[in-house]
């Protein structure tokens, strides 16, 4: 049985000892309750990416694109001349648009209708909202693991093994908080292209396409004057996530990258709802 066959038949799952995985919530809803739902769905999501090579290939790929562009693309790191990571936050949003969100979100519900194993999910007594929120949370974590091991080089750099210098480090948390945040917004946008499409590459493409034209748009800002300028500055998650990088919060982009999740999510799920009445 695959990762998503067992998604859908979570709610007949017992222990060892025939107890269902929410007995409290059960004995008093006669089902698992809200939170029960979309945390087994997320948790299962996040293991199918260990399970296959997907979680190891956009870790790696991740990984040595960043060392790369750091370390080794015209020796940048070296010519700065002091401590700092601002190189690996003007590189990561530009691989999380083209690379990792678009990996790892294009199989969310892809996959499931491909399969057919979409069907059988949402015939089952689990709400939309929880398989939509719980894929969300899936890939949202799988993100947050591969953010979590582009901090290796910072710590390696500057605390341990190595030492090179006096590391500021207010501007690599509000970096890796504007990369949260990026995030936010570009799960819920691959999200949404996995529910219109049953093919995963079509769903990645889409997804890249989409975050790089919207990273792309911010390199025009200044070449553009007046309201078409305001514009794509306004759209451009480029633009967005770079005051972040420099150790400045901008509660006008926190605002931004939060409302395009809710928005792409809403449609995920208009999406899947969609599919009852088709």
């Amino acid at each position: 049985m695959t990762t998503h066959e067992s998604d859908a038949k979570m709610l007949d799952e017992s222990d060892d000892n025939g107890t269902s995985i929410a007995p409290a919530a059960r004995a008093t809803t006669g089902r698992p309750s809200f939170v029960s739902n979309v945390i087994t769905i997320a948790g299962r999501e996040l293991r199918s990416y260990f399970d296959s090579l997907i979680a190891y290939v956009v870790i790696a790929v991740t990984m040595t694109a960043v060392g790369g562009w750091v370390f080794l693309w015209e020796s940048a790191f070296w010519k700065v001349d002091r401590a700092s990571m601002d190189r690996m936050f003007e590189m990561l949003p530009w691989m999380l648009s083209g690379i990792v969100i678009p990996g790892v979100t294009m199989r969310l519900l892809a996959e499931e209708k491909r399969s057919g194993t979409l069907e059988l999910l949402i015939t089952m007594p689990v709400r939309d909202a929880e398989v939509i929120l719980g894929k969300y949370i899936g890939a949202m974590s799988m993100i947050l693991v591969v953010l979590l091991g582009s901090m290796l080089y910072p710590l390696a750099i500057f605390k341990w093994p190595w030492h090179l210098g006096e590391l500021d480090w207010g501007p690599v948390w509000t970096g890796y908080l504007g990369l949260v945040l990026f995030s936010f917004a570009g799960v819920a946008i691959g999200l949404f292209f996995s529910s219109i499409t049953d093919n995963q590459i079509i769903a990645f493409f889409i997804t890249a396409l989409v975050l790089m034209v919207l990273m792309a748009v911010g390199l025009a800002v200044e070449s553009v004057r007046g309201k078409p300028g305001q514009v794509l500055e306004f759209i451009s998650f480029l633009s967005r996530v770079t005051p972040f990088r420099k150790g400045m919060i901008d509660p006008r982009a926190i605002l931004y990258f939060v409302s395009v999740a809710v928005v792409f999510t809403l449609l995920s799920f208009r999406s899947l709802e969609g599919r009852k009445w088709s």
